[in-house]
């Protein structure tokens, strides 16, 4: 096993605080114990996962600074949030389940009578750097303060767009659980969080707060915040079963088959949480496309069609080559194709998945237009059909033009 080494006195000085800590003593033991860790790192379930880019680092790079390419990956208008109010979150849900997307994988969850905040990041940028990396396309639906009480925060993996100090610190100074994969309590520690408010589990434990259960369900990702990455936090999906419900955070993940036994063991879901942006064929293993999205939904409910699929990770920061809206769209297609009710709230929007499930494809009025490859026509539409009548072919401008 290779050994671990802290940096130096003087390295850890001029080390940002957002770079968090590596985790040391009983933390590493456990750590080391760990049935998923070997050789001095965590392992992936279904065999090695390719972390860093494949293919042409030129290619990769030419895609990036293209300005046309630059231009497809943001909104070309004010995304329209919902301003999200005490009122909407005020009552309890009528059906005892309600789900608010926040933008990228932030989701408040309230359930059976509990508050759990997934994944929060109330940043300006997903970076350790006030004035450099993805900054937010849209403002956050509210303040982090008029929230109100959380019962839980859950954690998938340490990267900046889900681990978020700022946000952290502040909720370090309320009286909530934090609910994280083993070895990312090191970084909460040294953000003020206290021990004794920590949950931190391996693949497959579980753990109470009130009346729900929390279990760290395996994923296909991983984890670093470091100018090195030590492979020494692991990286989680979610599932929380109250008395009533269950629901499924993805956090961030390439598709496995473990999906499949993940469902068997912990479903069916009322609602999944499930990353499908900010994929990309140079990094294919470790994030999902909108299809693999919603075929690891279907896997969750035992291969049928079932409860609410709330896509997330996409919209908020730019970080992939795809065109901004591509996700949400293709999201929308591929879940109609397999008859699955699939959500798409503006960030904010509070729904209820037993309720009405909010369905416009409300990106259009500020997208460029979205490729849809698989709808071409198999033959040609008549010149003189009406748009209406029209076959989708390879583009689909936004808007409905």
């Amino acid at each position: 096993m290779s050994g671990f080494r802290n940096p130096s006195p003087g390295l850890r000085a001029l080390r940002p605080a957002a770079f968090g800590v590596d985790p040391s003593g009983e933390r590493m033991a456990r750590i080391r114990r760990s049935p998923h860790f070997k050789d001095g790192v965590f392992l992936n379930p279904g065999g090695e996962a390719r972390v860093g880019p494949s293919g042409s680092t030129v290619e990769l790079a030419k895609q990036f600074f293209d300005r046309e390419q630059r231009r497809r990956r943001a909104p070309q208008g004010t995304v329209p949030v919902h301003a999200t109010t005490l009122a909407d979150i005020a009552e309890p849900p009528a059906s005892g389940l309600r789900v608010t997307w926040l933008g990228h994988s932030s989701v408040l969850a309230e359930i059976d009578g509990h508050r759990v905040l997934f994944d929060p990041v109330w940043g300006e940028r997903c970076s350790p750097f006030a004035f450099a990396g993805p900054k937010r396309l849209h403002p956050v639906p509210l303040p982090l303060a008029a929230l109100g009480p959380v019962d839980v925060v859950v954690i998938s993996h340490d990267h900046y767009d889900h681990l978020d100090l700022p946000t952290i610190k502040a909720l370090a100074g309320t009286d909530t659980l934090f609910a994280v994969p083993l070895g990312v309590g090191a970084h909460l520690e040294h953000w003020g969080v206290s021990p004794d408010r920590l949950r931190e589990l391996d693949w497959n434990e579980d753990t109470k707060v009130g009346g729900l259960t929390l279990t760290a369900t395996p994923a296909r990702h991983f984890c670093g915040r470091g100018l090195r990455n030590t492979q020494h936090t692991l990286w989680a999906s979610w599932v929380v079963a109250g008395d009533e419900h269950r629901i499924y955070h993805s956090g961030d993940t390439g598709y496995f088959e473990g999906f499949k036994d993940i469902g068997a063991e912990h479903g069916p879901f009322d609602a999944t949480m499930i990353q499908i942006g900010a994929y990309s064929e140079f990094w294919p293993d470790i994030h999902m496309t909108p299809e693999e999205g919603v075929r690891a939904h279907l896997d969750l409910q035992g291969g049928r069609p079932h409860g609410v699929l709330l896509p997330i990770h996409w919209g908020t920061f730019n970080l992939a080559t795809h065109a901004w809206a591509e996700p949400g769209e293709w999201t929308k297609d591929a879940a109609e194709e397999k008859r699955q009710a699939v959500a798409s709230p503006r960030p904010g929007e509070p729904f209820e998945p037993a309720g009405k499930v909010p369905t416009d494809r409300w990106w259009r009025g500020v997208s460029g237009p979205i490729a849809r490859p698989w709808h071409r026509p198999e033959t040609p539409a008549p010149a003189t059909a009406p748009a209406s009548a029209q076959p989708r072919d390879e583009l689909d401008l936004a808007g409905g033009v």
